[in-house]
């Protein structure tokens, strides 16, 4: 292990006990291109807590397209609020096109979601993140069972750019659900209507549904499938095994 990694590892666990908006005052004190990833409930309280300390924070979004209208009307209605820009970052037209030509608008159904997920959210993740040093993300370890042993720093070996290293935060990733909406509800934080019709993670419009009582906030995303699956790509591969 070499030096940067032994570090890594160090800050890692002193950070571990520190609160989000400490992880993120640390994280911007570290880093100046850096930016928040933006799409839900999580992500708008690491605005909100990012903002106390860099009020022009770097925040983009990803649509895919397929996005409910109700969550294009939230990211105009984040921005308002906060009075900030948020770069709105879209799939490569013909990429979208060449899959939905050869295998439909609703492909995902019939094989899994990966193959539609990369060309609307991986490669335009991809190319963004190439553009930054450093990002921040809404990930919790209570997400998924595939999200349990989420860091709140690591090196982002996914996204990277070749002979380079890319730093993600994950501040969130040992608050629960309870603890991120007692946030929005104290600061008032604008959040997704679809969260009072059943809608607890929402992507896509038609990989999202409301979960009912007792069912996993997850459940509702990409139902078809096993719940060790249920990951779209841009945090899998950072994700320890």
């Amino acid at each position: 292990m070499n030096d940067s990694l032994i570090s890594l590892v160090d800050i890692e666990q002193k950070l571990q006990t520190e609160s989000p908006q400490k992880i993120i005052k640390y994280a911007l004190s570290q880093f100046e291109n850096i930016a928040i990833s933006f799409s839900g409930a999580e992500d708008v309280a690491l605005i909100e807590m990012a903002r106390n300390y860099r009020p022009d924070i770097q925040v983009f979004c990803l649509d895919t397209g397929r996005l409910h209208p109700e969550t294009y009307k939230y990211i105009e209605k984040v921005r308002k609020h906060y009075k900030m820009s948020i770069q709105v970052i879209s799939p490569d037209g013909e990429a979208v096109r060449k899959l939905v030509t050869e295998k439909g608008l609703f492909s995902f159904y019939e094989d899994d979601h990966k193959e539609c997920c990369g060309i609307r959210k991986i490669e335009p993740l991809r190319k963004k993140l190439s553009e930054v040093d450093a990002w921040i993300t809404g990930q919790r370890k209570d997400q998924s069972p595939t999200r349990a042993e989420i860091p709140v720093i690591q090196n982002d070996t996914l996204f990277a750019r070749p002979n380079s290293t890319l730093t993600k935060f994950n501040p969130l990733a040992n608050w629960t659900s309870q603890e991120v909406w007692g946030y929005i509800r104290m600061c008032e934080i604008p959040y997704n209507e679809l969260h009072d019709k059943g809608f607890i993670s929402i992507g896509c419009e038609p990989c999202t549904r409301p979960v009912g009582p007792n069912q996993h906030e997850r459940e509702g995303r990409w139902w078809w499938e096993e719940a060790t699956k249920k990951e779209c790509g841009l945090h899998s591969g950072n994700i320890p095994s």
